[in-house]
């Protein structure tokens, strides 16, 4: 079975709960070939800093899930 992934390289992004970052960008995708392995992005924040997050819907601490959106679908009323 293959993860169900929420981003790819390129992707604007924004932390909800960490708006000081900035807007970030991922510039690497990491998928395991085990079962059950993680994926994982790396995203580059205004802020220099990068940062790492798991990237697959099927595991509860998914980017998605802490608060990462890509840019294009954010929305006022979500913050």
């Amino acid at each position: 079975m293959h993860p169900r992934t929420y981003l790819k390289v390129g992707d604007k992004v924004i932390h909800l709960n960490n708006a000081r970052w900035g807007i970030g960008e991922v510039i690497e995708e990491r998928n395991s070939t085990l079962p059950e392995g993680l994926c994982l992005v790396r995203i580059i924040f205004e802020d220099g800093v990068e940062r790492f997050f798991i990237n697959n819907f099927d595991h509860e601490m998914c980017c998605y899930f802490t608060g990462i959106r890509i840019v294009n679908e954010f929305s006022l009323w979500e913050t």
